[in-house]
């Protein structure tokens, strides 16, 4: 295939009118269903056992803050750029080819970690599940065989596969390339389930919460950094950044908002508030009700909840609620994954067989099949934590990408239509850049080990086929005359 020539004069964005019907209280639902997932029932109970203790919670509101600001951001994005691929798009619009592959490519180890990460929080559910009904799973068949925070200490567990969580992504995997069609029932469902979990646990389980368990606050620093003190915090405020991911689901939702300066505001801060009101909720429940060192567990709700006899009936629903909310969050992981591929395949950064359409399913199976088989592979031989820092530290980059690409769009083009303006833009973008910075520099050395790695391969792959073949972005944004 021949590369495609840069255009000498690009065109200004297309303007597409969607149905605007989404108001203020639409938009918080869908982000709160879209926030609510594996980073509270699952990550939670590793931020607090390794990095933070009971502080965690204020972990929780650093990582509110960062994607506070990284959403206003995106959200001005959304308004200019009708287009799927979210920051990958934005920043092939505004700081060129190299940039957009970087992002795009960070974007696929997000997306195809985070479901990945998702998948092994499952499984720890569906263990804990069978059990209460008098099922033992064999533990060699459900935890990861290879464990360690870096790669001058992984080691083997002596456990063979993560079986249930490979068998969830290739259900999902064959799901998506048949085609499933979503509706709003469904999505209403998930966030009733999963908002009422977290209240459930919340409102009976502060009862039972005791200070013992709450002191110290802030457990002294252990000698390294990120384990506990202020170091803690920040390392837990990166990790826990998982449980935020999502978000973005406001944001993109601008061309359908019935008036987006107005609503859009309102349901990013609205549904990023309430979320982290209860995750705040939650953090203080599964710390003051059992010892926080024990949360290292791919199952930390159920697992806490079961310390406490009177609050043991909780443990079964809570686990089928859970279960079903992780498996729609992996199922949206892997649509999302493939999707990306889509657009960069489509954009001429991979080779065309990633766009390629099933002529009876029309979904890009080819694509969807790789990135099922890959994030079953990690889901398979990872432990949890390496995986969620993997998909922080992607997404983090992401959120200083599109902070940073509304930065050059003010100074590029000041005068383009913006249906909604992020407000004190050179305060609320630097923040957000600073913000999502610092968590990202507090993930442990390997996790940027594994990012540079991670970074080498793609270089190597836009260089060799990317830089030859992609077009330049048809979402150019100039000024209005």
């Amino acid at each position: 295939m021949a590369a495609i020539s840069e255009q000498p004069d690009p065109v200004i964005a297309e303007h597409h009118e969607l149905k605007r019907t989404l108001g203020p209280v639409s938009l918080i639902m869908m982000g709160i269903g879209a926030i609510i997932g594996a980073g509270i029932f699952v990550i939670a109970g590793t931020a607090a056992a390794e990095h933070a203790g009971p502080a965690v919670m204020i972990s929780f509101v650093i990582a509110g803050f960062g994607c506070l600001f990284a959403g206003l951001c995106y959200a001005e994005f959304a308004s200019l750029i009708p287009e799927s691929g979210s920051a990958y798009t934005y920043a092939y619009a505004t700081m060129g080819r190299f940039m957009a592959w970087f992002i795009g490519w960070n974007m696929v180890l997000e997306y195809l970690v985070s479901s990945s990460t998702v998948a092994v929080g499952w499984s720890g559910y569906l263990v804990s599940f069978l059990q209460n009904l008098g099922y033992s799973f064999p533990a060699a068949y459900a935890n990861a065989p290879v464990a360690g925070t870096g790669f001058h200490d992984l080691h083997l567990t002596g456990a063979i596969i993560n079986l249930p969580a490979v068998l969830l992504i290739a259900f999902l995997t064959v799901f998506l390339v048949v085609g499933v069609s979503e509706s709003a029932r469904f999505n209403a469902l998930m966030v009733m389930i999963k908002t009422g979990i977290v209240i459930l646990v919340i409102l009976f389980g502060l009862p039972h919460v005791h200070t013992a368990n709450l002191t110290p606050f802030i457990p002294p620093n252990a000698g390294t950094f990120g384990k506990f003190g202020v170091t803690g915090i920040l390392a837990a405020s990166g990790l826990i950044f998982f449980a935020y991911i999502g978000f973005e689901a406001v944001s993109v939702a601008a061309q359908e908002s019935r008036n987006p300066k107005r609503d859009l505001p309102i349901g990013i801060l609205g549904s990023l508030a309430i979320c982290t009101v209860l995750y705040m909720g939650m953090a203080l429940v599964l710390t003051g009700i059992t010892d926080w060192r024990t949360l290292d567990v791919p199952n930390p709700v159920s697992f806490a909840l079961g310390k406490i006899p009177s609050l043991s009936w909780m443990v079964l629903p809570i686990n089928v609620g859970a279960m079903v909310g992780l498996a729609s969050v992996v199922f949206m992981g892997l649509y999302g994954q493939s999707r990306i591929f889509y657009c960069m395949a489509r954009d001429g950064f991979l080779p065309p067989a990633f766009s390629a359409v099933h002529k009876r399913f029309r979904t890009p199976h080819r694509g969807t099949i790789i990135v099922g088989f890959f994030a079953a592979l990690a889901a398979a031989i990872l432990p949890l934590d390496i995986l969620a820092d993997l998909v922080s530290i992607g997404t983090l980059l992401a959120f200083v990408a599109v902070c940073g690409g509304i930065l050059i769009l003010r100074r590029t083009a000041p005068l383009a239509k913006r249906p909604f303006k992020t407000p004190f833009v050179w305060f609320v973008a630097p923040a957000g850049i600073a913000t999502c910075g610092l968590m990202m520099f507090s993930l442990s050395d390997g996790t940027w080990v594994r990012l540079v790695l991670w970074t080498a391969i793609g270089i190597v792959i836009y260089f060799v086929y990317g830089i030859w073949h992609a077009a330049p972005s048809k979402w150019k944004v100039k000024n209005e005359s």
